[in-house]
């Protein structure tokens, strides 16, 4: 019978969850729900010295932004709980027992500064079969004294028995078999009795096994592991339900060489981190892609396509196509690297894709902010309609749509200048007097209204309408016109011509 597909995210609560992370997360999600699978978010809190308070909330926080379901987790339960590997302790100590009893693994006393003398001493010290028997462990030290320290509280770790000069392999579904010898495996620490915690080797085995994972899919950073993982799998006796492996291609930097970093969001400008992070012990704020105005479905199109593609040219998909389409047949073994500006074109599309209410939405916390009030749902939604073509992010939504809601104070020299001469001011004294006769201010009924008024005078066509959005807007840009000043309400269009005509200095003949 095929077995079912399930396979989780596990983070650890360190810090904010990097943009990798994240795109880890959905090739996850978008695997688990092309096959009918579940997916588990798994909170890996073992390394109690590195926890960071609000990291989980910020991890939650992040996925249900960007619409990465969670099937069983912290939150959602689910029957192969607790979630929370701090709260798994008496289930690894069993497994840890376990190995203890079998000979597959040995409890080791060295301390911090023994371990540090055996590497000054020895050049590439390795903890492993050729320099256990030189170390302080329970394969060198009589059961007796074992006992009498542990009994009196001496810290100790438990230590994986790797044998030696074995061939590992392992099956990777992005590159294929992959052979270590067991020589470059260090006997790595399982457990630490200072906590009371496994570390994430074993705590990762016995989890993934418990929780009936069927695939693995992980950051090529961790490929280094998976031939450790094989053996404890073997050492469990549970090579039969061993899941699938998969290392994903890393994330590089957008010029040059090495894995994307925050520094490299730092200095050319853009997040990486999927929202706001404020970091409770420095106060330092890292900026995230939710607030700086990136809709949830472009970031989650643009980061599916670094290391994977659909096999056609698709580029812009929604969520429930990048599932129909996924295939780890398509995903680079090569890294990708982090072109920061396609991840704003993609924006810029979803921008253009969105419904104008929807958008209104978004863009009512701009208003908020800005300490705007008093328009409707509908006069926003329609004024974001005329001018979303021309933004990229949320906030660019303001500096191309902020005259429908802030009459001009200041009006652009350069404009000024150009469209604005000594005949102008009752030109748009006129042009007042024509709009208040106007009954139908709908778009195309003013624009002809105004257009055979200019006409009939003999007035320059372009001087009169660019000094008319000069007047209205404050400079020389925005949408049609005559749809400006449909939306806009008449006593406001004429009100801003009379401050234009009582503010602007005519210039000198």
């Amino acid at each position: 019978m095929e077995r079912k597909v399930r396979v989780r995210f596990a983070p650890s609560p360190t810090g904010p969850l990097h943009i990798g992370g994240i795109r880890t997360a959905l090739y996850n999600y978008l695997f688990a729900r092309r096959h009918g699978g579940s997916m588990i978010l798994r909170i890996e809190d073992t390394d109690s010295r590195r926890f960071v308070p609000g990291a989980e909330e910020y991890i939650n926080e992040s996925l249900a932004w960007l619409g990465i379901g969670i099937d069983e987790g912290v939150r959602e339960g689910g029957e192969y709980g607790p979630y929370k590997q701090s709260e798994r302790r008496d289930i690894y100590r069993r497994y840890v027992k376990q190995l203890l009893d079998s000979d597959k693994a040995y409890i080791a006393f060295d301390t911090p500064e023994e371990l540090e003398a055996a590497r000054a001493a020895t050049p590439n010290f390795q903890y492993d079969a050729s320099t256990r028997g030189n170390m302080r462990n329970s394969l060198t030290m009589p059961a007796e004294e074992v006992k009498r320290l542990i009994d009196e509280g001496t810290q100790y770790v438990v230590r994986f028995k790797i044998d030696p000069d074995r061939e590992v392999k392992v099956n990777d579904l992005i590159r294929g078999e992959v052979t270590v010898n067991s020589n470059i495996l260090d006997d790595k620490v399982l457990y630490k009795s200072a906590d009371d915690l496994p570390t994430y080797h074993l705590a990762n085995i016995v989890d993934d096994h418990l929780m009936e994972v069927s695939h693995v899919i992980r950051g090529e950073e961790w490929l280094p592991s998976a031939p450790l993982h094989v053996l404890l799998y073997e050492a469990f006796g549970w090579s039969d339900t061993m899941p699938e492996f998969v290392h994903l291609p890393l994330l590089l930097k957008p010029v040059g060489n090495g894995k994307l970093s925050k520094r490299d969001g730092d200095k050319l400008g853009f997040p990486v981190f999927p929202l706001e992070w404020h970091d409770p012990k420095s106060g330092d704020i890292s900026s995230g892609y939710r607030e700086q105005g990136y809709l949830p479905e472009a970031v989650v199109n643009f980061l599916a396509l670094l290391g994977w593609n659909p096999g056609d040219d698709s580029e812009v998909m929604s969520m429930q196509e990048l599932i129909d389409k996924f295939s780890f047949e398509h995903c680079s073994k090569a890294g990708a690297k982090f072109d920061f500006k396609k991840g704003i074109w993609f924006n810029h599309e979803y921008l253009m894709k969105k419904d104008d209410n929807e958008l209104a939405d978004l863009f009512m916390p701009v208003l908020e902010e800005k300490g705007i009030a008093g328009f409707s749902k509908e006069y926003v939604a329609k004024a974001l309609g005329m001018v979303k073509g021309r933004a990229n992010l949320i906030p660019d939504l303001w500096d191309q749509a902020d005259f429908f809601f802030v009459a001009p104070e200041t009006y652009a020299e350069k404009d000024v200048r150009k469209r604005w001469s000594a005949e102008t001011p009752a030109i748009m004294e006129e042009l007042i007097a024509v709009l208040e006769t106007i009954d139908d201010m709908t778009s195309a009924n003013a624009e002809k209204i105004v257009l055979d008024w200019i006409e009939s005078k003999g007035y320059h066509l372009g001087n009169v309408m660019n000094a008319f959005r000069l007047a209205v807007v404050g400079a020389c840009r925005g949408p049609h016109m005559f749809d400006i000043t449909e939306l806009m309400p008449r006593e406001e269009v004429v009100g801003r011509i009379r401050k234009a005509v009582e503010r602007i200095p005519v210039p000198e003949k």
